[in-house]
């Protein structure tokens, strides 16, 4: 299997957001106010009104996005977006927090997880999320434009779940993020945890 184009109207929007536009080949989005996904964990609420726009993940294959945006309020975020029901899904990208930007996961089994680091370097930068489905797990790297892959998580997914994967935004806190999507491709899985694409 190569890698493949995934067609904008080729796949299918989870909570549609408050607007998505066609700005030559690149898709910006912006995401409804107070959106998010997230489900109990120390917060003590469940959301599960993000954008995601989503197409079929099957066991060994990846999907890939990359995108731009103006990431500078508290829990603006960007990236990739895996999902199984509303109780098991992965989150995977850039997010503010601590007053910068950070690249993390957050992996939902019934509850929410949630690891960071910060990335203060990658803001302004174009980033790409991939994320690799094999056997029993998925494995999630990231990069700024043509930076070393880092591997960012690997999180545990049952082998025959139907999943569907894409990109996604979310900004909780505010009404006017914009986020550029330039790239988004199905293609092989990684041929191994410890080698990068």
């Amino acid at each position: 299997m190569g890698t493949k184009d995934v067609g904008w109207d080729d796949a299918r929007w989870l909570n549609p957001p408050n607007t998505a536009e066609r700005v030559g080949t690149a898709l910006v989005v912006s995401p409804h106010a107070g959106a998010d996904f997230w489900r109990q964990t120390s917060y003590g609420f469940t959301r599960d009104t993000g954008s995601a726009l989503l197409t079929e993940l099957p066991p060994n294959t990846s999907v890939e996005v990359t995108f731009d945006g103006d990431f500078d309020a508290l829990y603006d975020q960007a990236g990739v977006f895996v999902r199984v029901d509303e109780q098991t899904w992965v989150k995977a990208g850039v997010e503010v927090t601590d007053g910068a930007l950070h690249v993390g996961a957050v992996v939902t089994r019934g509850v929410s997880d949630w690891s960071i680091a910060p990335v203060p370097e990658w803001a302004g930068r174009s980033v790409t999320v991939r994320v690799s489905r094999t056997g029993d797990a998925l494995t999630i790297r990231a990069r700024a434009e043509d930076d070393p892959w880092r591997t960012i998580r690997l999180a545990p997914l049952a082998p025959d779940a139907p999943t569907f994967a894409g990109p996604f935004c979310c900004s909780p806190e505010r009404t006017d993020l914009r986020v550029r999507f330039t790239r988004f491709v199905v293609g092989p899985a990684d041929a191994g945890l410890h080698e990068n694409p």
